[in-house]
């Protein structure tokens, strides 16, 4: 399966990412061994996941969430529990 994810940084701000494994990636984040942008904002905490059956779909979505503000990424992240197509 392929995730697209949102983490919280210790500063407050959002990193949206993929991956094929949440737990392994979050905890890579944590270690100051994830993407540039989290490595000075540990700990992160995972905010938001959505699961996909292909790379092409989680890529897409990773792209649209990225391109999201604020306030429309914490919406999506209070909408948690709701399918896709409910949002």
């Amino acid at each position: 399966m392929h995730y697209v994810y949102i983490l919280e940084c210790a500063d407050g701000t959002y990193y949206t990412g993929y991956t094929t494994d949440v737990e392994r990636r979050v905890a890579e984040h944590d270690a100051g061994d994830g993407a540039k942008y989290t490595r000075g904002r540990t700990p992160v905490e995972l905010r938001h996941a959505e699961e996909y059956e292909t790379r092409s779909a989680a890529m897409s979505r990773e792209h649209e969430l990225k391109s999201l503000s604020r306030r429309e990424k914490e919406g999506v992240i209070r909408s948690e529990g709701e399918s896709p197509t409910d949002r």
